[in-house]
């Protein structure tokens, strides 16, 4: 008797081949039939009407802390996520020298929007080594999750505070290449790193990786070629605002001295901006020439971030703004009444030098969420244009004059640019292509700003109500995979007789992402954003139900995914399979 049965299901099993309904039996956690007499089972689920797939492969996530008191990594769970990548863009929490404790969960807090108050009751950094990092969080998990090495935390190690000056010495680069080798050994899947200008720790300062040379950052890639099934992540300013020759030469460098498959965060495609689509496009294919690979990543949907004029946002990255926002409140408060910075704040978001973050310029065209006074609260979901039209006034002026009858806390939200049907054409014609890869929900950060795990099911909706711009098969295929094929991940990302038992039922009527709401469930009763899910009827991780119509069922059945034991090496060039 094996241990459960799906029967009747339209199966969709991750390889881009068409659907067909049939059975599928799960024993031991592995799938042991497909579509064939499986025999009697303990527990029969009715497939009649679902979609049975894989589990889905988020490849870009940030739940190095959250999973320590979250093994859900939630809410993705609830949207059929059951495998997660999290370690990127050179950010992890060890190694861990006691002593820089504080210092990196500051920086956490500040490059990852996560709330100081939850990393301090939540994280307890009881551990020294990378090693004991993945120990630490190795059999507590309720989703499978491996885990990258970040470039900062290894050089904040190695160097201490002097890690966020300048340049290291040779020495200091062997014991971040012996660091980094050890973590590898471990079963970390890889190495991250960013040399991005968006990036500074908890007191201003770039954070450590920025300073590293080139040759610093390339010793480090070497060391996953000598480690099987590794990979490599970077973030670079080129990512938000197209690659130079110099970048394109360091990220191919990156791929043929590592050996490894770079992945980088993430492609925005807009229509009216084709030639910077095409630009970053332009560094795979110069990589590929030479052997190499390069992989960015971009969502399938579109993820509205919010503002806020009282905390560190992408508003603050508009030259000359950041000077402004990080006053002391009451001193921002009084600035901001002053029209004349207000005319120069203007200047500055339309001028060149604003680069990516001249979108973030349509004060028209922001939405008002939440509200802190009485005479705002009417406002609340409002079109900041509409609201100046009627007091005659600057749609600017007005967003300044509601946030400072907040005293600065209005939650403020702008509409996505990249909503026209040739933006969505050209998003998934390149995902379907292969040339870049479904992923980017930064799960886990900017708790409070955005909701980009909710991307699968939103996705699914659009495949099959929506847009419906690409077949469910292929859809599925981007999620499942795509991503396991990237990482080497063995035995996941299809429904295939012996792959693990990962997986998603879920009725195609209905599969939705809810609402997008307010929660205050994160450690010390800070908040975040969260959405249940809609349509969902089971997911499944190693054959164990996690979620059971859209609730989590409390089951912790996920794997730590170590390099080597659960991934194997996946080739660069023409020849990987």
């Amino acid at each position: 008797m094996i241990d459960l049965l799906i029967k009747g299901a339209m199966v969709v099993d991750g390889t881009g081949k068409p659907s067909f309904v049939g059975d599928v039996g799960v024993n031991d956690g592995r799938i042991c039939a497909v579509d064939e007499d499986a025999g009697d089972a303990a527990e029969v689920i009715d497939g009649d009407g679902l979609v049975l797939c894989p589990g889905f492969v988020d490849p870009h996530t940030h739940f190095d802390a959250q999973i320590l008191w979250d093994p859900y990594a939630s809410p993705g769970n609830l949207h059929g996520i059951t495998t997660v990548i999290s370690g990127n863009c050179g950010f992890t929490l060890a190694p861990l020298r006691a002593e820089d404790a504080s210092w990196t969960l500051e920086m956490m807090a500040e490059v990852e929007g996560m709330s100081l108050d939850a990393l301090k009751a939540g994280v307890p950094g009881d551990w020294h080594t990378f090693a004991e990092y993945l120990d630490r969080v190795d059999g507590t998990l309720g989703v499978n999750a491996a885990f990258l090495v970040g470039h900062c935390q290894l050089r904040r190690y190695v160097m201490g505070a002097q890690g966020g000056d300048g340049p290291a010495s040779e020495a200091q680069i062997n014991e971040m290449v012996r660091l980094l080798s050890e973590a590898t050994e471990a079963g970390a899947i890889g190495f991250s790193s960013t040399q991005s200008f968006t990036h500074n720790d908890g007191d201003g300062k770039p954070v450590p990786s920025r300073n590293a040379t080139s040759e610093e950052l390339l010793a480090l890639c070497e060391v996953v070629a000598d480690h099987e099934g590794t990979t490599l992540e970077y973030i670079t300013d080129g990512c938000l605002q197209g690659f130079s020759d110099e970048e394109i030469r360091r990220i191919t460098d990156m791929s043929l001295r590592g050996q490894r498959a770079v992945n980088w965060n993430v492609l925005t495609v807009d229509s009216r901006d084709q030639q910077s689509v095409e630009r970053q496009l332009q560094a795979s294919r110069m990589a590929a020439a030479e052997g190499a690979r390069i992989v960015p990543l971009t969502m399938p949907i579109l993820v509205p971030m919010n503002m806020s004029l009282r905390t560190r946002c992408a508003l603050t990255l508009i030259p000359g703004w950041d000077e402004i926002l990080t006053l002391p409140i009451e001193e921002r408060m009084e600035v901001l009444r002053d029209p004349e910075v207000r005319a120069k704040m203007k200047v500055d978001a339309e001028a060149p030098e604003a680069g990516v973050f001249r979108r973030l310029n349509r004060w028209a065209d922001y939405h008002i969420g939440d509200t802190y006074s009485d005479v705002n609260k009417p406002l609340e979901s409002r079109r900041v244009g509409d609201i100046a039209e009627e007091r005659g006034q600057d749609s600017f002026d007005t967003l300044i004059d509601i946030a400072l009858e907040d005293d600065l806390r209005t939650v403020l939200w702008p509409t996505p640019l990249e909503n026209d049907d040739l933006s969505w054409k050209m998003r998934m014609e390149l995902l379907d292509s292969g040339e870049v890869l479904v992923g980017g929900s930064d799960g886990g950060a900017h708790l409070d700003r955005m909701m980009g795990s909710i991307y699968p099911t939103r996705f699914l909706a659009d495949t099959i109500r929506g847009r419906k711009l690409v077949s469910l098969e292929r859809a599925i295929q981007m999620m499942t995979d795509d991503p396991a094929q990237l990482f080497g991940l063995r035995d996941r990302g299809r429904i295939e007789v012996g792959q693990h038992a990962d997986m998603v039922l879920f009725d195609p009527e209905t599969i939705a992402s809810g609402s997008v709401r307010k929660t205050n469930d994160l450690p010390a009763g800070a908040a975040r954003l969260f959405a249940g899910s809609l349509g969902m009827h089971r997911v499944f991780v190693n054959g164990v139900a996690i979620v059971t119509d859209g609730e989590p069922t409390g089951e912790t059945p996920g794997a730590l995914l170590r390099s080597g034991r659960d991934t194997r090496t996946v080739p660069t060039g023409a020849d990987r399979s």
